[in-house]
Parts: structure tokens; C-alpha cells; sequence
């Protein structure tokens, strides 16, 4: 059981920076915030670990430590957020017995527990240091391109997302999200490196957090749109807890393609296929939109034997892992933006319906 309190150091413990994610319960029973001085004083957040079988920020923040403490040289100050320590010990998303962290943050529609305190507790402290950002870094278990994800649409929010990807999602659901929660105060980053235990999405997301630790601010001037490619979430998509469901050749009511996760990042047309219907008795998925709606029909159909893309759809996240399926959901449905950035875009109006604007005074509109 995670602890109701959470642990709040000065100092990276002894032998720390020589485990791997599975080995930090040793030190660690639940959430932990490490806060480590540098030359500018305004931290910048790093979290790490909210899923524990998301070790990808975990490796870069090792290496990030291991370049910059013996020399005592950091040049920001920076504050750790170590999540979900005992579900890394068995590469697990979350335990049974746990809710999603990254859905408990203030905001969300989890019901007030132990786990929501906390994490409001957590929150009000990353607050009170008054951070220049926050980054929470998070793999997937499907195939994906690296991308980052922002909550408002806004050129400070948009400038450090480009320096991760050109490939930027807006998002306001799942409600509850580390990031949601902190954008009202600071800009807010997502960022998906890819599956977990690639090289390739510790060495980009290492030097993203270096960059970031030697900025001296963030920019509000308008962002040039060649360097940001917008999408924007317009659905969760969730298998029917109710049908059987498998990949390829098995004794299924839903039999979902194994390739399925190529699809994402990639614009679908109407009547592409996820996969077989086999003697179907219910409906053998659901599209949510932010606001909570059903709007299945608006993007499938499974009158043919298969369930079918309704209409064009980019589709993101979408894996192959049955218990992240099961946990979470099977992927999220997007549409791009188009937008032109700059003085003339102050008065553009209406964003997609959902959209949030800041409407904090002298704040830029995009």
C-alpha cells in the first residue's frame, strides 16, 4: 500500500542513481520528491515513474544526475517527482490494488481517498516553489512516434513542446493527469519517448531536460506553425469490459489486428479495419468524447463483420498489451488543427469545441 504521506528530500540518497526503476523500492514505498539546488533558483519539475513500468525518464534522470552532481554544476534547480516506486519493482503500470496515478491529480473524478490527498498534497507543494515548468515523461507499450502533449494552447506552452517534437497533442482528457493538474501555473509538458527500455527514447529525452535546465526563461512570442504539428484529442477509445477480445488467430468475440498499433499517427479513411466480429451479442467498443459523450457512431461501425473506421481518423496510443487495454484504454482518436500563428491569430475564434483558451490577464492567446 502506497504511504499517506510522501517523502520530500534535499539531497539524491547514497547508491540512488545505481538503480534501475525496479530496484527503487529499496529506498522508496511511495511517491517522493527530490529537490536539488542549482544556479536559478525557480525548479524545473521532472516526474518520473507515474506508471512504474515507464522507466524511460527514470534512465534519463539518472544520467542527467550522474553528469551534473559530481560536479555540483546544475543550472537550474530541479525537483524529482519519483511516482509509483513498488509498481516498477514488478514493471507493472500500477498494482491491482492501486488507481491510476496519473489519474488522481486535483481535477480529476476519482473519488476523494487516501490517493487523491496525496497527490493534492504533492500538488500544493510543486506549487508553492513556483516552477518555471514541469515535464512528466511517460512511454508506450504500442508503437509510436516521440511526441509531447499540452493542456492550454498557448506560444510558452507550444515553444517547449517543440523542443521535444514537432509533434504536439492538445488534451484535456483523461481527466486527473499530473500535467492538466500543474498547467494552471506553469507551462506543462507530457512527454511520450516511446516503449520502454529504448535507447534511443532515453538519449532524446536526456537531451530535452538538458536544454531545459539551461533555459533562462520561456518565450511567449507567437511560435512559427512549421515548428509545431497540432492535433488535437477528440476521444478515448474502450474495449467493452464485457467482450472477449484478443490479437490474431484466437477464440474471440473482438479479434483486433496484430499490426494494429502501426496505425497510429496515422490518418486512417473511412472503412479501415481494427479487426473480426465474431458472433457478435454487444457492442464491442466505445468512443467518449472530453465532455463525456458517446460518440461510437461517429467513428466506427460493426454492421459488416469487422469493426470499421466511420469517417477519417488519426488514431494515437493504440497497443497491443491486454492488461494496459484493460487498465486504461485502447487508444485515443485526434484530429489536427489548423492554425496560423502570430500578432493577426489574437482575435481567431472558436478554438475546436473543448478547447481551453487561458484566461489568465496578459496572457497570449496562442
Amino acid at each position: 500500500m502506497v504511504s499517506l504521506d510522501f517523502t520530500e528530500l534535499d539531497r539524491v540518497p547514497d547508491g540512488l542513481l545505481e538503480r534501475p526503476a525496479s530496484a527503487l523500492h529499496h529506498q522508496f514505498n511511495g511517491p517522493t520528491l527530490i529537490h536539488l539546488e542549482g544556479r536559478e533558483k525557480r525548479p524545473l519539475v521532472v516526474s518520473v515513474l507515474q506508471h512504474g513500468n515507464e522507466v524511460t525518464g527514470w534512465e534519463a534522470v539518472r544520467r542527467l544526475l550522474k553528469n551534473h552532481l559530481p560536479l555540483q554544476n546544475l543550472p537550474r534547480s530541479l525537483l524529482i517527482l519519483i511516482g509509483n516506486p513498488l509498481a516498477a519493482k514488478h514493471r507493472l503500470r500500477r498494482l491491482d490494488d492501486q488507481p491510476d496515478f496519473n489519474r488522481c491529480w486535483p481535477g480529476g473524478t476519482q473519488v476523494d481517498s487516501s490517493y487523491t490527498r496525496l497527490f493534492r498534497q504533492i500538488h500544493d507543494r510543486m506549487r508553492e516553489l513556483q516552477p518555471l515548468a514541469m515535464v512528466d515523461i511517460h512511454n508506450n507499450t504500442g508503437l509510436n512516434p516521440h511526441y509531447a502533449a499540452v493542456n492550454l494552447i498557448r506560444s510558452d506552452y507550444l515553444r517547449l513542446a517543440s523542443l521535444f517534437s514537432s509533434k504536439v497533442v492538445y488534451f484535456t482528457m483523461p481527466a486527473g493527469t499530473l500535467s492538466l493538474s500543474m498547467s494552471e501555473f506553469c507551462p506543462s509538458l507530457t512527454l511520450e519517448c516511446g516503449q520502454a527500455g529504448e535507447i534511443h527514447g532515453t538519449d532524446h529525452t536526456l537531451a530535452f531536460l538538458e536544454t531545459c535546465l539551461h533555459l533562462e526563461s520561456i518565450s511567449g512570442k507567437p511560435i512559427d506553425a512549421d515548428a509545431v504539428h497540432l492535433f488535437h484529442m477528440v476521444a478515448t477509445v474502450r474495449i467493452n469490459e464485457n467482450v472477449l477480445f484478443g490479437f490474431g488467430r484466437v477464440p474471440a468475440e473482438l479479434v483486433l489486428r496484430e499490426d494494429l498499433d502501426r496505425f497510429n499517427f496515422c490518418e486512417l479513411p473511412e472503412g479501415t479495419s481494427f479487426g473480426s466480429l465474431r458472433n457478435p451479442t454487444r457492442q464491442p467498443l466505445f468512443a467518449v468524447n472530453p465532455a463525456g459523450l458517446d460518440v461510437t457512431s461517429e467513428y466506427f461501425r460493426f454492421d459488416r463483420g469487422e469493426v470499421e473506421t466511420a469517417r477519417q481518423i488519426m488514431p494515437s496510443m493504440l497497443t497491443l498489451d491486454r492488461r494496459v487495454i484493460q487498465q486504461d484504454c485502447l487508444c485515443y482518436l485526434m484530429d489536427r488543427i489548423h492554425y496560423e500563428f502570430g500578432e493577426e491569430a489574437a482575435g481567431i475564434d472558436p478554438l475546436p469545441e473543448g478547447m481551453r483558451r487561458s484566461d489568465r490577464p496578459g496572457d497570449p492567446v496562442f
